[in-house]
């Protein structure tokens, strides 16, 4: 069979399925709901009437006779009355049922005509399917962010200006690290569409990352004119502070960090680093919180060490003593509050943390009785 050939007897044989099976459900729906009785039919007469008007002589001819007598004779017409209303009853309830399976039909070859249409509308029977590995959705849960950016690089190859695809491979550059190629990214972004505030700070970002820490003054020269043109542009202000301190020029960070805070919210995650920013610039570069974050753990550490001297304490206690002079970087009184723990609890089983403590930081056994 020729290739032609069969690309036409693919549609034919799935319009085909489909028809079988649209009129198999559609019979099994019919069948289903059509009302069946038993014993529903009876033999008709040409006249429904006749039947009755021959009992009603009957009772007549009875009465007359004496058979009957006048109440029994009016019983009996009674009956017959009311068999007459139930015969009537059951041929309107066959005439129902007729018409009721006349609206099955016509419901079900309506909604059988309506699937079809909308397939022919929306579906595409002559298409080949699609495998399931081929599909878009699964390959983007599958593939790797290396194999994204393979593909992304083979495709920008062959197409260079494709804007799109230079915009989606830039942030992955930096994502894993390739800050150069980044940074040509960018480039090439800038290059194929207009100029941008955000494309020129991400930028800017690329170059001071592919520096290493040591400046970039293209990075400046991008992070000052967006900073001019964007009121908006907190980014840009971030990195022209944190580049000020860098260098020492506090006063341009103390200018930046102020803007950055102005233009936030109230919840950044960057916010306390830059309050923090500022303060250390508007001290001109002396972190003064450090020291008075130090000065507050002198005075604990002062007042702990004060009250073990007048009242004891526990061996953990003298251990956090010890440990909080090892940590300040103060030996010298590390040493002495060890001697005075030793002279506390001069049996060695009591003191097991305290003494792996110390003799970790080369304190030394000087004092009491081991």
């Amino acid at each position: 069979m020729s290739r032609e050939a069969h690309e036409h007897l693919g549609p034919m044989i799935f319009w085909s399925i489909a028809i079988a099976i649209t009129v198999i459900a559609c019979a099994v729906l019919f069948y289903a709901a059509a009302g069946r009785g038993v014993n529903a039919t009876e033999p008709q007469t040409e006249d429904a009437n006749s039947h009755f008007r021959l009992l009603l002589a009957g009772i007549d001819a009875d009465l007359a006779s004496g058979k009957l007598e006048a109440d029994q004779a009016l019983a009996a017409k009674a009956e017959l009355a009311r068999e007459m209303l139930r015969s009537k009853g059951r041929m309107a309830g066959a005439q129902g049922r007729d018409l009721g399976r006349g609206l099955q039909l016509a419901g079900l070859a309506g909604v059988a005509a309506i699937a079809f249409g909308f397939y022919a509308i929306l579906g595409s029977p002559d298409m080949p399917a699609q495998p399931l590995a081929e599909r878009p959705e699964i390959v983007a849960q599958s593939i790797s962010l290396g194999d994204a950016i393979a593909q992304i690089e083979a495709r920008l190859a062959e197409t260079p200006d494709d804007v799109r695809g230079w915009t989606v491979i830039a942030p992955a550059y930096v994502e894993t690290g390739r800050y150069g190629d980044a940074v040509n990214a960018y480039r090439q972004v800038l290059a194929l569409s207009a100029p941008s505030a955000e494309v020129e700070t991400d930028l800017a970002e690329a170059l001071l990352l592919d520096a290493g820490g040591s400046g970039s003054d293209e990075a400046l020269d991008l992070l000052r004119n967006v900073a001019a043109t964007d009121p908006a542009n907190v980014r840009a202000r971030l990195y022209l502070a944190a580049e000020a301190m860098r260098t020492g020029d506090y006063e341009t960070a103390g200018t930046y960090w102020r803007e950055a805070i102005g233009l936030a919210g109230g919840d950044e995650p960057w916010l306390a680093a830059a309050r923090e920013g500022l303060a250390v610039a508007e001290a001109g570069g002396t972190d003064n919180l450090a020291g008075q974050q130090a000065e507050m753990i002198q005075s604990m550490v002062g007042g702990l060490a004060g009250r073990l001297a007048a009242e004891g304490g526990s061996v953990e206690e003298w251990t956090q003593l010890v440990q909080s002079y090892i940590v300040l970087g103060d030996l010298e009184e590390a040493q002495s509050a060890y001697d005075a723990a030793i002279a506390a609890y001069p049996a060695a089983f009591d003191r097991g943390e305290l003494d792996t403590l110390a003799l970790s930081a080369g304190l030394t056994l000087n004092g009491g009785t081991q």
